[in-house]
């Protein structure tokens, strides 16, 4: 028998009724306020776009008032939520709630100077630029599928160190463009088979693109189709602050990952252009600002926020600041071990003892000199790092045995079971690299990852960005040439190595033997600020270095693997990778032809850059004839031949045919670098 209901007195409901009213006018008032804040900061500049803002303004505020966990006056404490605004482009709203929570980093002052040089309030969210800003987004789709690797990194550190402290959702605001952008779907696809339940996406669905209604490019179902991908999803009104707190509750508790598409106006509030896409991307204009305040009843001036919708906004701040109080009791009472292992991670400092193991394993290799591959070099080396690193995370897109990525002892990780350190990410490079980046940006975690170089071209913006962000980011990119073979040209990499050189603060390594391998793979652990790449070949090299060295020769970038022998350098050869096979060939050729000959190694443009410039000058040399070998492009090479040098290598695309086969048709051989040289040095003879 159903008992009954408890009489509820007609006075009751009233003030129910009351109550429900003022907690709603409440609302109004301080979604309004980030209304206000977005179309004046977009005027102030004349530049921007006030219309996700004011749409999605609603939302906003129910998220951050009433769930989100953080704390304005400690916006880093590690287990914060984290908040991805992956509709970079509507960053006014980020930039208003943050300023209304009390965040010091944005002051109205930082909101007049949206968009403007040097401000902290630029176009698009900039990470490290500002304290609460937790990824640079605006390249759309980037930013939900970096959410994917926070929350991805959320559950592996909790699964090493628990629900007492970190226990944390993350949040996105993503608008149509993110999910049409192709990313968004390997994204979706990884989240949904790791059933990454605390990864929560608020999406925009307001109907309106730049070029004007949505559906002139776009008719699919969203929540039909991340329900297909094994989400939780359900739609609700995005003006309805009471079914917008249902939902995000109802997700809070879902064992899947969840969509809530929240039926939205674009620009809600500006009565003429509302619902259009006029709002979108430029400035309201005087006259519809002036009646948009009247039809929102604001009578306050220009990025005046009214005191008490500022203290309702402050006393949302402080219920963040409780529950990181209560944080710090839980992290202070951790086992020491534990904390100190925590904090170190957290810290990105490498454990102690890693170094000397780095030394041990060179000086093994100086003895054994082995011919390896240096993808095959990569995984040795990874064995040794693996067993001292513990959070280091592997991952291929589908290519494990070939790129060689994962130790013998680490466990896949699973729906299931996030305690192991190997990703199986499929064939979604782009969704691996952007991944990526948020477990680097969440912290604790160290992320690295293999698939073949001539992919780089899918992950390419996703690398873009962690280089902007400067994160220890380490990408496997192996089968790095013509040498690759049979494959053919659709494989075979010969203007990416030069692409991705041309990223700003992006490392790629192209290291020439074992002993390479490692120094490459010690420097890029130790970039904290940097990312990196390392080109690997799939072919075997002879060992280059033979002898032990303890100072690690590739962090100056290029260094004279071999002086010239028989007097001054006639000839100076420069190489990368497996073509410092082929240089120390020629070098022999050479000076049994009379010609001494120096070969120097470059496994790193960028960190040759950086040297002194005494220490280039030598290294470059002053031989009269200077040649680059590499196979692939020649940009970039001048650095070290200057304008009279020689380069050998690739001038178009490759073929389908063994390795060996492919080195002589394209004439990247050591009897054409030695013809190239004596050619060079006949013609200097004569003009003497």
């Amino acid at each position: 028998m159903t008992p009954a209901k408890p009489a509820v007195s007609t006075a009751q409901e009233e003030a129910a009724d009351t109550q429900t009213a003022a907690d709603l006018a409440k609302h109004k008032k301080m979604a309004d306020a980030i209304r206000v804040l977005a179309m004046d900061a977009v005027q102030n500049a004349n530049s921007g776009h006030p219309g996700m803002p004011m749409g999605m303004a609603d939302v906003a505020t129910v998220l951050f008032t009433k769930f989100l966990k953080f704390d304005p006056t400690r916006p880093e404490w590690p287990d914060r939520d984290r908040f991805v605004l992956s509709a970079g482009h509507g960053s006014m709203l980020l930039y208003a709630c943050l300023h209304l929570l009390g965040c010091e980093d944005f002051t109205i002052a930082e909101l007049k100077n949206f968009r403007q040089l040097g401000s902290k309030t630029a176009g698009h969210p900039e990470y490290g630029v500002a304290a609460g800003i937790e990824t640079t987004t605006g390249p759309l789709g980037q930013g939900i599928s970096t959410a994917v690797g926070m929350a991805l990194a959320e559950r592996l550190m909790n699964a090493r160190f628990g629900d007492t402290v970190i226990d944390h959702h993350t949040f996105v605001i993503a608008g149509d463009g993110d999910l049409m952008e192709g990313i968004s779907h390997e994204a979706i696809s990884l989240a949904g088979h790791l059933n990454l339940n605390k990864l929560i996406v608020l999406f925009d669905d307001n109907d309106i693109s730049i070029d004007g209604p949505l559906s002139l490019a776009e008719s699919g179902d969203q929540v039909r189709r991340f329900e297909a991908a094994g989400w939780a999803a359900e739609r609700v009104d995005g003006h309805d602050p009471q079914a917008i707190e249902a939902a995000i509750s109802a997700a809070r508790k879902s064992d899947k990952p969840s969509l809530i598409a929240c039926k939205t106006v674009i620009g809600y509030g500006a009565p003429n252009k509302q619902g259009t896409s006029s709002t979108h991307g430029a400035p309201l204009g005087d006259d519809e600002i002036a009646a948009a305040r009247k039809e929102l009843g604001w009578t306050a001036e220009p990025f005046d926020i009214p005191a008490d919708i500022r203290d309702a906004w402050r006393i949302a701040g402080v219920r963040g600041c409780k529950k990181r109080k209560a944080w710090e009791e839980r992290h202070e009472a951790m086992e020491n071990g534990d904390r100190t292992e925590f904090e170190r991670r957290l810290a990105g400092e490498l454990p102690g003892g890693l170094n000397a193991a780095f030394t041990a394993f060179k000086r093994q290799l100086a003895e054994d000199k082995p011919a390896l591959a240096t993808r095959s070099a990569s995984q040795n080396v990874l064995d040794v790092i693996n067993a001292i690193v513990p959070e280091t995370i592997g991952g291929s897109a589908d290519l494990t045995g070939s790129n060689n990525t994962r130790s013998a002892d680490m466990a896949a990780i699973s729906a299931d079971d996030f305690s192991g350190r190997f990703i199986h990410y499929g064939v979604r490079e782009h969704a691996m690299a952007a991944a990526m980046n948020g477990m680097a940006l969440h912290g604790g975690v160290i992320p690295y990852s293999g698939t073949f170089l001539v992919f780089s071209d899918y992950a390419r913006p996703a690398m873009r960005l962690s280089a902007l962000m400067e994160q220890r980011v380490i990408h496997v990119m192996t089968h790095d040439s013509i040498g690759l073979g049979e494959d053919g040209p659709t494989h075979q990499p010969v203007e990416h190595l030069a692409a991705l050189r041309a990223i700003p603060n992006l490392q790629v390594f192209r290291p020439a033997d074992a002993t390479e391998t490692a120094e490459c793979w010690q420097l890029a652990l130790a970039s904290a600020e940097t990312p990196s790449v390392l080109a690997l070949t799939r072919q075997k090299l002879p060992a280059a270095r033979t002898e032990f060295s303890e100072e690690n020769l590739c962090a100056r970038g290029a260094y004279e693997l071999a002086a010239a022998s028989g007097g001054d350098a006639e000839v100076t050869v420069f190489a990368s990778g497996s073509e410092v096979e082929i240089a120390m060939e020629a070098k022999a050729r050479l000076e049994e032809a009379g010609h001494p000959t120096r070969v120097v190694s470059v496994p790193c443009f960028e960190l040759f850059d950086k040297q002194p410039d005494a220490y280039r000058e030598d290294i470059i040399g002053d031989a009269p004839v200077r040649i680059a070998v590499e196979a692939a492009i020649g940009m970039g090479w001048n650095r070290f031949i200057g304008p009279d040098g020689h380069f050998i290598g690739m001038t178009g695309f490759g073929a389908s045919a063994p390795a060996a086969d492919l080195y002589k048709h394209f004439g990247i051989t050591a009897k054409a670098v030695a013809t190239a040289a004596s050619e060079h040095l006949e013609r200097i003879s004569g003009q003497e």
